[in-house]
Order: C-alpha cells, then sequence, then structure tokens
C-alpha cells in the first residue's frame, strides 16, 4: 500500500475502515451491536482534552474540566484570557484526580498561535488530541442594536466566533494524527453557542449573532469532516448561572425574585454549570458517536416552544 493511500485510510474512522462488529447471536436473534464502551465506565478515559473559557469559578468550562478529569482523562489543558483563578483549578483537579496530567494556559481564544501552541503542545506530549471544548466567550454589548458601534459589535464577534472557528480549524487536524494508542482519525470538537444563537430575545444582537455563526460553523464544518470520526456540535445553554450571568441572579437574589429566573421554560429554574458541562462529557465522550452537527439546547425546555404564561393554556 502506498503511502498517500495508507494516509488516506487512516484518516478514515474506525467505523468506515472496519464496521461495526457483529456480536453474534442470543437464542437465534442477533445480539445489540456496540459502539463505545459500557456507559457505566470511564467517559473519557485516556483522552486529552483541551478546553477553552475555565477560568471563571463557577462556568461551563471548569465544571467540564472537573466531569473530564472525573471520567478518566489522560490530560486536561484549562485554558482562559484570565489566569486569576486557573492555578487554583489545577490545584484542585490535581487533588481530587491523581491520575490526570493538568495543563494551565493564558491566551486569548481568538489568538491563531496561542491556539496552535496549546494544540502543538498536547501532540508533542501526548502524540494525540481527543476532545477540544472551545467555550470561551464574551456577553457582547447589552444595548439596543442601533446604539452597538462597529468595533464593539467585531469585538464580541471576534471572541465568540473567531475563537470557535480557529479551535475547529486546528483542532481537526490534530485529531486526525494517529499513532499506536489512536489507530484511527476521531474526535469531538464542542462548541459552546446559546439559545440566544436559535431564537430572538435571548441576548444582544452582537451576542445572537455570534452564538448563531458558532451553530453553522458546527454545521458547515461537520460536513467537511466528512468521514473522518471527527464530530463537531454546539452546545446552547439557556439561563445558567455562570460568572456571565452572576450579577443577574445576585440582583435577584438581593430583591428576593430569584424563582423568576427562567420562569419562561417548563422547568421554571435557571441551571448551573454542571448541568451544561454533563452534556460537554456525553458530547465529547464515544457514547455520542453518531451525534454530530447539531445545536443541542441544555435550556429547561426554553427553546420547545413560545414562552408561556403560567396557568394558561401552552
Amino acid at each position: 500500500m502506498s503511502g498517500v493511500a495508507r494516509q488516506r485510510l487512516q484518516a478514515l474512522s474506525q467505523q468506515l475502515n472496519e464496521g461495526i462488529a457483529d456480536e453474534g447471536t442470543f437464542e437465534g436473534i442477533p445480539r445489540v451491536r456496540h459502539v463505545a464502551s459500557d456507559s457505566k465506565g470511564l467517559r473519557s478515559k485516556d483522552k486529552v482534552v483541551i478546553i477553552t473559557g475555565a477560568n471563571s469559578p463557577n462556568g461551563i468550562g471548569r465544571a467540564s474540566a472537573h466531569q473530564f478529569a472525573n471520567n478518566g482523562a489522560k490530560a486536561v489543558y484549562i485554558c482562559d484570557y484570565s489566569d486569576s483563578h486557573l492555578p487554583t483549578h489545577k490545584r484542585e483537579l490535581e487533588s481530587l484526580y491523581p491520575g490526570v496530567d493538568v495543563h494551565t494556559r493564558q491566551f486569548d481564544a481568538a489568538d491563531e498561535k496561542a491556539v496552535v501552541s496549546v494544540i502543538d503542545d498536547a501532540l508533542s506530549k501526548y502524540g494525540r488530541l481527543d476532545i477540544f471544548f472551545a467555550n470561551a466567550g464574551i456577553v457582547g454589548q447589552p444595548k439596543v442594536f442601533t446604539d452597538i458601534d462597529g468595533d464593539d459589535f467585531m469585538k464580541t464577534m471576534k471572541t465568540n466566533a473567531l475563537g470557535v472557528f480557529l479551535a475547529t480549524k486546528h483542532a481537526a487536524p490534530a485529531m486526525k494524527v494517529t499513532s499506536a494508542s489512536k489507530p484511527y482519525s476521531c474526535g469531538s470538537i464542542i462548541c459552546t453557542a446559546s439559545v440566544a444563537g436559535l431564537r430572538s430575545n435571548a441576548g444582544s444582537t452582537d451576542y445572537s449573532a455570534s452564538k448563531a455563526a458558532v451553530i453553522s460553523i458546527a454545521q458547515t464544518c461537520s460536513y467537511q469532516l466528512v468521514g473522518t470520526g471527527i464530530r463537531i456540535n454546539a452546545l446552547c445553554p439557556g439561563i445558567i448561572e455562570t460568572g456571565m450571568t452572576q450579577a443577574v441572579f445576585d440582583a435577584a437574589r438581593k430583591r428576593g425574585t430569584e424563582r423568576k429566573i427562567g420562569q419562561l421554560n417548563p422547568l421554571q429554574r435557571g441551571g448551573v454549570a454542571d448541568e451544561v458541562a454533563r452534556v460537554a462529557l456525553f458530547l465529547g465522550s464515544d457514547e455520542s458517536s453518531y451525534v454530530n452537527g447539531q445545536a443541542w439546547a441544555v435550556c429547561g425546555g426554553l427553546t420547545a416552544g413560545h414562552p408561556f404564561v403560567p396557568g394558561k393554556l401552552a
């Protein structure tokens, strides 16, 4: 087999190379064929993970780092524009999950050289990249669109959309790298979008546009990664208590109106970062092997219908 043919074969997923194995029969009927390991096992066992936007103490990035580490990751890179809490997160993760290598990196998610550098470091140290969670984002301008100038609009787009594009652009080739421990091209790119990218009235115009772009990047890139076994999906959180929304939750608690947060969704509450992190864990795991190019809402049901008033017919 020529080098080019071998390279092409290795760029295909295991399922395309080998198919999904027949597991025999039970009393004359075929057994269930499995792609992933037992769901009671470690969902990110031996995987190398990079997470951006991981500095916030109550953020989705930090919560996700805990989920991946707790589920057997070989290495977790926690990255952020600010490193005010990253060393503390690293010490906590190492104390709770001593078998996991934890690395911190401070950089702007929209800095292409920095994105390349952290990916190259993962390949140099471990010879593989399995999961890239492009989670970094900013809230944008809480103004009417006529009061947002072009520079502020593009600042939001740069962090929220360009950051995801660069993560995808450079993570995908890294996920194609194969070795004895990873014989086939595969990987999962997870992008944090928002319900604001799916429908109006969930964020400012610049923020909503940037999150709609994230969803589009996931959808278009999934088709350009055809056959590689590399999946890309967009997470769309609703109202989640994170550093970005903390002021809203704090103000509501001070006024005694916390119960009003999330009242437009069927669960009638806001969420916490761990509820999104557990979906990120699933999307990063082999258990989501047939989930690709999707905008996955984690919103308490907000996007399932039109807002409804309690006590009236939905």
